[in-house]
């Protein structure tokens, strides 16, 4: 009985100081400059571990892969297969015995690169990076090992309904958009891919302009402006300005639809329930992000109370927005037995339909703001964090007033408040259904929500719905 009360009290301080530190908590103070090259550059000096993180951001995303999917991707991966002055083996092993990481990635809209390492180690490590992001070689071996490892899991995704109902769901939402492109690429788009297609990618996309690095962690601010502007001042601005192929409009859906992938040896149903989204930029992007914690945000949330607890339909359900820059969308997503899909899906619908009839209560709306309080400052502790902050930040042009103000805009969420953002930003009509299981089995179920598009997950994604 005392651990009992000795647990309770615990928690119950632990919850105080977590609620103590979102109200105190303020984004830590950084420089910010800009090479005459169009490169942005944050410096933000954290002396209590000697670590520095880097994130960099570029304009170099899947948005601009056109008929080649997957050169984003493939190109920011090669990145690393070797610079002008360390092959990728002697790349490796520099890293290696420095104890020290790069990664490179491509998303929907950009690519960007994160790096930690020890503060005594920075002039090294920030050396390669700039090799990484200005002289890399994209060696013709290393290419062609990574795309046949590329093209191998291309094909394994094809037995995951989890793997492929993403990729299915973003072109069956954006279509024709850019937003559409699928990041991994297609087996047809990978296959014909050349390591000179790498090479024109990043000639076009990899530019100092509309690119963004930030540094975070053991340094004296001064002298790595001067390390900074060494090493990035020699990055060549582009031949001709990058068009922005995402600030077209995306066209809303008119009405309900169902794309139903065919998987014949499948027992469950996964799918998605969606509609259009937001842009990271929503002035409502907080009281969205509450909202949300109590719809299908949390462990606790209505969705997950009502088809994994109260029912058993599910071991989980949720829903989220995805935002990005001109724009995005909201999915409720989960999985069920082949044979419990229809009331899997009428149970989700029949949430979403009480959060607009009912809306929500004081305790909810308490609840949701102290979960979202107190899981805000964790997100911005240590070195990597902060660098990724401040280059999303730069990408989706918000200041640190999110950061400061975060738990204002939290607490002044009323429930009038929350009742406006869940009838503008909810979805009542207009729902788009992702269905990937057995055909034969949910076929009219699916008939029930709106025409159904059926594919096979043995085929590729289509160019769009």
């Amino acid at each position: 009985m005392q651990y009992i009360k000795r647990l309770f009290i615990f928690t119950l301080l632990l919850t105080v100081a977590m609620q103590l530190a979102a109200q105190g908590y303020k984004l830590p103070k950084y420089e910010k400059f800009k090479l005459k090259n169009g490169l942005t550059v944050y410096l933000m000096e954290q002396k209590e571990v000697p670590v520095i993180s880097v994130s960099v951001i570029l304009p170099a995303g899947a948005i601009y892969d056109g008929e080649k999917a997957g050169l984003a991707s493939l190109t920011a991966t090669a990145l690393k297969h070797g610079t002008k002055n360390f092959p990728k083996a002697a790349l490796d092993e520099e890293l290696d015995f420095a104890g020290a990481s790069i990664s490179t990635y491509a998303s929907k809209e950009s690519a960007g690169l994160s790096s930690k390492f020890a503060a005594k180690d920075k002039d090294k490590i920030l050396g390669l990076i700039k090799e990484v992001l200005l002289e890399p070689v994209f060696d013709a071996a290393e290419f062609e090992k990574e795309k046949k490892r590329l093209l191998v899991s291309l094909e394994q995704q094809k037995e995951s309904p989890r793997s492929v109902i993403g990729a299915y769901f973003d072109k069956f939402m954006y279509g024709d958009h850019v937003y559409g492109n699928i990041i991994q690429g297609k087996i047809s788009t990978v296959s014909m891919l050349t390591v000179d297609d790498l090479k024109k990618f990043y000639q076009e996309n990899y530019l100092p302009g509309g690119s963004a690095i930030s540094i975070v962690g053991d340094f004296n601010a001064a002298e790595m402006k001067t390390a900074i502007t060494a090493l990035f001042s020699g990055w060549k601005k582009g031949t001709k300005p990058q068009v922005n192929l995402a600030s077209k409009p995306v066209t809303p859906p008119a009405g309900n639809r169902v794309l139903l992938i065919n998987k014949d040896d499948a027992r469950e149903t996964t799918f998605y329930i969606g509609a259009p989204g937001i842009p990271r930029n929503n002035p409502d992007y907080v009281a969205i992000d509450v909202v949300n914690t109590l719809f299908g945000g949390r462990f606790t949330s209505m969705l997950n109370d009502e088809l994994r607890v109260n029912t058993g339909l599910t071991y989980g359900a949720n829903s989220r927005f995805a935002p990005l820059k001109n724009a995005g969308t909201f999915a409720i997503s989960t999985f069920t037995a082949g044979k419990t899909t229809e009331p899997a899906i009428d149970k989700a619908l029949e949430v979403l339909n009480k959060l607009h009839s009912n809306g929500i209560d004081d305790n909810a709306l308490a609840s949701a703001k102290n979960y979202v309080k107190g899981q805000f400052p964790p997100r911005f502790e240590t070195a990597g964090q902060l660098s990724g902050l401040l280059t999303q930040m730069f990408w989706y042009n918000f200041d640190e007033s999110f950061i400061n103000n975060f738990e204002k805009n939290v607490d002044g969420l009323t429930l009038d408040k929350a009742k406006a953002i869940i009838a503008k930003y909810f979805p009542k009509d207009k729902l788009q259904f992702v269905l990937v299981g057995k055909s034969a089995d949910i076929k009219k179920i699916a008939e029930k929500y709106g025409p159904v598009t059926e594919v096979q997950i043995k085929e590729e994604v289509k160019k769009a719905f």
